[in-house]
């Protein structure tokens, strides 16, 4: 059989009843004889499993370390080559065809 809070109503105090489920506690308060009422208490929850816990998601230290690694270091920019006059005005060359292309050359 559960186990029930009831509160009273007239001096606070609260006792603690033992009864089946379909039964309703009628008795007056031990301690002043005032009327008792139900006291509904939160459920526990119970994370269980994987992805509860803040270690869970986050990377592993060597990723971490190599991560901070890359934002501690100055970043400079790239020199850019300049292209030769005679490459600038030259259509781009064809790309090149998939090994395994049906076509033959002829």
């Amino acid at each position: 059989m559960p186990l029930y809070d009831y509160q009273c109503a007239t001096c606070h105090a609260v006792t603690e009843v033992r009864h089946g489920f379909g039964e309703v506690h009628e008795a007056p308060c031990p301690s002043c004889g005032g009327k008792l009422m139900r006291v509904f208490n939160p459920a526990p929850i119970l994370f269980r499993g994987s992805g509860f816990y803040a270690t869970d998601s986050r990377a592993s230290a060597s990723q971490a370390s190599a991560a901070a690694e890359k934002t501690a270091a100055p970043q400079t920019p790239a020199p850019t080559e300049a292209k030769p006059a005679a490459a600038q005005g030259q259509p781009a060359a064809s790309p090149a065809k998939p090994a395994g292309s049906s076509e033959s050359a002829a």
